[in-house]
């Protein structure tokens, strides 16, 4: 595959979010129509960097794969073009915890690996990157709380069912970072 890069970006090694923050960082010094090409090893960093593109206007172009190094490929849009948006609907973990009691649904959209070492009791695992296939499994009318390690994940996966038609859906802030609440493991 023959792409003309402007900049490389190594984020191999990294665990989100800073493959994002990193990109985030050098993409901000690209002319508007350049190219950033950024290696990582996170499996999850081709959905969270695909989603991050989409959600700060800038063009996802792919990635490809070389033994363990996944090389994604950003083009940084112009000023018309790029907005970044953030979802609106938000609630803090302290918050989150009181609702449990209740008729919810709690969506996990971290990788499954980490969901598997601590999450929050009865949360679906859904990754991101699974998200948009997967959302059949949820009901539409729930009040729904999602959840990821920081909220960036998370603020992608509320905007996604929002667009999908989801009626009452929050972003959880901190997330599982901050998480005081009861967890679960499926060691």
């Amino acid at each position: 595959m023959d792409i003309k890069v402007n900049e490389h970006l190594d984020a191999k090694g990294l665990a989100c979010p800073m493959p994002i923050v990193k990109t985030k960082k050098a993409i901000a010094s690209l002319e508007p129509g350049q190219v950033i090409e950024i290696q990582a090893t996170d499996k999850g960093s081709t959905a969270d960097l695909e989603a991050w593109s989409k959600k700060a206007g800038h063009q996802y172009i792919g990635t490809s794969e070389n033994g363990e190094v996944l090389f994604h490929y950003v083009r940084k849009s112009s000023a018309e073009e790029q907005e970044e948006k953030t979802y609106p609907h938000v609630i803090d973990n302290k918050e989150l915890q009181e609702k449990l009691t209740g008729d919810v649904q709690v969506i996990d959209v971290r990788e499954s690996a980490e969901y598997a070492f601590s999450h929050i009791p009865g949360a679906v695992s859904i990754p991101l990157g699974e998200l948009e296939e997967r959302s059949g499994e949820l009901d539409k009318d729930k009040e729904t709380f999602v959840v990821c390690r920081t909220g960036n994940r998370s603020d992608m996966a509320a905007q996604k069912l929002t667009d999908a038609e989801f009626k009452n859906v929050k972003n959880v802030v901190p997330g599982m970072s901050g998480w005081e609440g009861p967890t679960e493991s499926k060691q």
